[in-house]
Parts: structure tokens; C-alpha cells; sequence
């Protein structure tokens, strides 16, 4: 008995309760990023944005979560109900199952597995199921057209991220996301950073998340003015707020990912006093912030494209980019003797 307590149980329990501190500190900081991006759109077109609901409007998130469960969902009547009802929980669940394996600090990770990018890479790769499932089970031609639109969409756009991920391992050695941030802590600082060294994939990176998080320009997904309001339309109440849940995370796990991949993850901007007294995890997040005010004021100020004009970006130029700098990275590492031991 004692032996299945200190083997099994205890660590299950310290597992449960990481998981649920981490879920809740999430959740709640999330609220908050999607305050942020409807004031910093606010701020752009010079307008005040969400400020009734608490001080300065921060509490307009929760109010809007209260709206959405207290309201009554409706099921269309020829919808196949169970598939229907399942694709915002699809969506939402693997969003946050993401963070299980992302450092805000050195040791600060629920899971530090040794191929943490590929189970980001996978989880990315099986949300566009929540996204098929929710257009077909409407049965309604328009969330169908929307989600064959979104799957292609983020198809074409997790190709050139794999590529562009690649580069960062050869740099690496690694698929442990904590080693690749550690790869990067040097004496130069943000200097060392794979955002200087591979700076074309930290933008076809950046463009990419956007294309992969249904993100404006490429919000092709939800254009009112051809689709209606895409794969979603049919949905209201709290499977609607689910289906908002689950991008959010994305947009914020995509924030991440680009933070710890070019950015240095949990690093100061430079090894010296007084960068060092401060946190890693007031770093990581600050960065994290940084690419969300980046990706909030894209939305803000950037024309959507056209469908074709997103498929050609992807296919045409990003893809032969991508694949062009992993077959030049490669080089200069072996041909350079720096190629990682």
C-alpha cells in the first residue's frame, strides 16, 4: 500500500493539482488577453472600447463568459447532435492540452518530454478535427464550405511552420522545448536569439501562427461577407464561447511557442544584473505579450486577403522559403562546424 502511495498516487495527486493551477491561471489570463485585443483595437481606431463592466472595463470578460453559459443553446433540428455538441469540446480540450508541456521557467512545466515540439505539432495538427466536425454535424452548406476552407487553410500553413521549426532544431539538437531555450542563454543576450539568426523564419513563423490561429488578415474562415460567420454560425451559448476558449488558447499557445523558439523563452534580454533579479516567468510572459500586441495590432490594421491570395502565400512563397532555409541552415551548420554535439 505504502509503495502504491509514493509510486502512483502522490504523483498523480502533484500532477492534478499542477494541471488544475495551471488551467485556472490560464483561463483567467486569457480573459484578460481578450480584453486587451478588443481595447488595443479600440485604441486604434481611436475609441474607448470595453469600460462599463468594473474599473476601466476589466471585468467586461467575465461578464461576457456569464452571458454565454446562462444562455440557451439551440441545436438545429436536422444537426447530428452528438457530433455537433462534441466538436467545441474537441477544440477546446486540445487547446489547453497544449500547455502541459510549456516552460514559463526553468522547471516550471507540467511535462518536460524530450519531443515536446512534435506533441505541440500534433495537438495543432488535430484541432482542425473541432473545426470538420462542426461544419459537417450543422448540416448546413455554409459551416460545411467554412470548414473545408479552414482545413485546408490550416493544412497549408502547418507545413511551412514544421519547416521553419526544423531550422530551429538543427540549431538546437533537441525537441525538448527546454533546450531549446536553454540553446539560446548566452552572453550576448537577446543577441543570441534565433529572432537575429533565422530572421526570416521568425517571420514566415509569425505569419504562419496567424494563418494556423484563423487569426485577420487570414480570418477567411469567419468572413461574414461570403460565409456568413463561418464554421460557428450554427452555434450559440456556451458551445459558441468554447469554440472562442479554444482559439484564444491557440493564439496564446502560438505566443508561446514563437517566445521560446526565437525569442528566448524564460531568458533575460541580457545575463547582467539587474535583468537577472527579475523572474523568468515575468519574462516569458512579458515576451509572450509582446507577440500578442503583435498579432492584435495586425487585426487592426492589415486588409483581409482573398482565399487565393492566402493559399498562394502559403504554397508558393512560404513553402520554398521554409524548405530553402532548412537546406541552407543545414549547410552553414555542417559546413561550419557548428552543427550542434
Amino acid at each position: 500500500m505504502a509503495e502504491l502511495w509514493t509510486n502512483y498516487l502522490w504523483p498523480l495527486i502533484i500532477i492534478v493539482a499542477q494541471s488544475v493551477l495551471l488551467l485556472v491561471v490560464l483561463l483567467v489570463a486569457i480573459a484578460y488577453v481578450l480584453l486587451a485585443d478588443r481595447k488595443i483595437w479600440a485604441a486604434v481606431q481611436i475609441r474607448r472600447g470595453p469600460n462599463v463592466v468594473g474599473p476601466w472595463g476589466l471585468l467586461q470578460s467575465f461578464a461576457d463568459l456569464l452571458k454565454f453559459v446562462l444562455k440557451e443553446p439551440t441545436i438545429p433540428a436536422a444537426a447530428n447532435k452528438g457530433v455537433f455538441l462534441l466538436a467545441p469540446l474537441v477544440t477546446c480540450v486540445l487547446a489547453l492540452a497544449a500547455w502541459a508541456v510549456i516552460p514559463v521557467d526553468l522547471g516550471w512545466v507540467i511535462s518536460d518530454i524530450n519531443v515536446g515540439v512534435l506533441y505541440i505539432f500534433a495537438i495543432s495538427s488535430l484541432m482542425v478535427y473541432g473545426v470538420i466536425m462542426a461544419g459537417w454535424a450543422s448540416n448546413s452548406k455554409y459551416p460545411f464550405l467554412a470548414a473545408l476552407r479552414s482545413a485546408a487553410q490550416m493544412v497549408s500553413y502547418e507545413v511551412s511552420i514544421g519547416f521553419v521549426m526544423i531550422t530551429v532544431l538543427l540549431c538546437v539538437g533537441s525537441l525538448r522545448l527546454t533546450d531549446i531555450v536553454e540553446a539560446q542563454n548566452s552572453s550576448w543576450g537577446l543577441f543570441g536569439w534565433y529572432w537575429l539568426w533565422l530572421f526570416p523564419m521568425f517571420i514566415v513563423f509569425f505569419i504562419s501562427a496567424l494563418a494556423e490561429t484563423n487569426r485577420p488578415p487570414f480570418d477567411l474562415v469567419e468572413a461574414e461577407s461570403e460565409l456568413v460567420a463561418g464554421f460557428m454560425v450554427e452555434y450559440g451559448s456556451t458551445p459558441y464561447m468554447m469554440f472562442m476558449l479554444g482559439e484564444y488558447v491557440a493564439i496564446a499557445t502560438m505566443c508561446a511557442m514563437t517566445t521560446i523558439m526565437f525569442l528566448g523563452g524564460y531568458l533575460p534580454p541580457f545575463p547582467i544584473v539587474p535583468f537577472t533579479w527579475i523572474p523568468g516567468v515575468i519574462w516569458f510572459s512579458l515576451k509572450a505579450l509582446l507577440v500578442f500586441f503583435m498579432f492584435a495590432m495586425v487585426k487592426a490594421f492589415v486588409p483581409r486577403y482573398r482565399y487565393d491570395q492566402l493559399m498562394r502565400l502559403g504554397w508558393k512563397v512560404f513553402l520554398p522559403l521554409s524548405l530553402a532555409m532548412v537546406a541552407i541552415v543545414a549547410a552553414v551548420l555542417q559546413f561550419g562546424g557548428l552543427a550542434p554535439k
